[in-house]
């Protein structure tokens, strides 16, 4: 069954991966309708797809030759496309749900619910071919993880680095929230406790330039006594120290698991540790993480079954890294609520 797509905001990523996979999947998605903020962009794209480009969001979501929307950028108009998308009973793909508040992701929640429509958020670090063989590992060779190191180095804004995204979140939250996600997912159970620590910016007042959290696996009962992740995301260095940027990067993820350790740089590099030594993996064969989670949302489409983890592992994330916030604030561990 080929699905006809509205897209609404390209975003960074449109280049690199939702053009290509959309390309390769032309016998499942046929793209119909563009909308974006810069309007050279979107007839631009229209038109190498052959599609239309339409101006608001309102009227590609009623437009009755589209099927399902991708919203890959968040732009400015934070959770109001979905909520079109809901009242036009069009299925959603949402790259941009990490950039949402709490508020508004709480009531895309409830009003996709409500509508019954398919919704898969986009957590491209999961579908990462070296994620999927780490998940294999911890099945059959490494065992369970123990501790987890998640940090990501990006660039500080400057000037002419500004963003154009009007959120009332921090800057960097966008990034906590997506490796909140991957530790949840390594890991394969709920957190029960938060710690977060923040440092203050010396360029931007009121911002932060580095945010840290311990994520706590344990059983509530006994703090500290399951899986650890410590997670943090650094925004210090200016965008014009390119040679500082590049410096001995640190890999995306650690994980130390009962029978060795194990090495993540994204998407496709694994080295991993146990008594027999180091081994180390190239998964660049594997299909691209757009071509996966494009085939993912197409299954969950014309699926019987409605898929709505996806929706609520979105919201979680979300929730833990305000309670980390609050944390900082409070000074104290925030024992997170089975919902959380």
């Amino acid at each position: 069954m080929k699905l006809r797509v509205g897209i609404i905001g390209l975003g960074d990523s449109w280049q690199h991966r939702h053009a290509p996979a959309l390309r390769m999947l032309s016998d499942r998605f046929e793209l119909r309708a563009v909308c974006d903020q810069v309007a050279h962009r979107a007839h631009q794209v229209a038109g190498e797809f052959g599609a239309t480009a339409v101006d608001g969001f309102r009227v590609l979501t009623r437009r009755e030759d589209v099927d399902v929307v991708l919203i890959l950028a968040p732009q400015w108009y934070g959770a109001l496309p979905v909520l079109a998308a809901c009242e036009a009973g069009k299925a959603v793909y949402c790259a941009s749900g990490m950039d949402l508040s709490v508020e508004d992701a709480a009531r895309i929640k409830k009003r996709v619910e409500e509508a019954g429509i398919a919704f898969m958020a986009e957590f491209p670090r999961r579908y990462a071919p070296a994620t999927l063989r780490l998940k294999e590992l911890i099945a059959t060779q490494l065992g369970n993880p123990r501790l987890l190191f998640c940090h990501q180095r990006s660039v500080a804004d400057t000037p002419g680095n500004q963003s154009t995204h009007r959120w009332p979140r921090p800057p960097g939250s966008r990034s906590l929230v997506e490796l909140v996600d991957w530790c949840r997912y390594v890991v394969d159970c709920e957190a029960s406790g938060v710690s977060g620590i923040t440092h203050p910016s010396t360029c931007k007042h009121g911002e932060e330039d580095y945010q840290m959290m311990s994520l706590d696996f344990s059983d509530s009962k006994c703090p500290g006594s399951g899986t650890v992740a410590q997670i943090s995301c650094g925004r210090y260095i200016p965008s014009h120290w390119q040679e500082a940027i590049t410096y001995r990067p640190l890999p995306a993820l650690q994980v130390s698991c009962e029978r060795g350790i194990a090495f993540v740089d994204l998407p496709a590099t694994l080295v991993w540790f146990d008594e027999a030594g180091r081994h180390q993996e190239s998964l660049e064969s594997e299909r691209p993480v757009g071509e996966l989670l494009l085939t993912q949302f197409h299954r969950s489409v014309t699926s019987l079954v409605r898929k709505t983890n996806d929706l609520d592992d979105s919201y979680k994330a979300l929730m833990i890294v305000e309670q980390a916030r609050r944390s900082q604030q409070e000074g104290r561990r925030i024992v997170l609520e089975p919902s959380c």
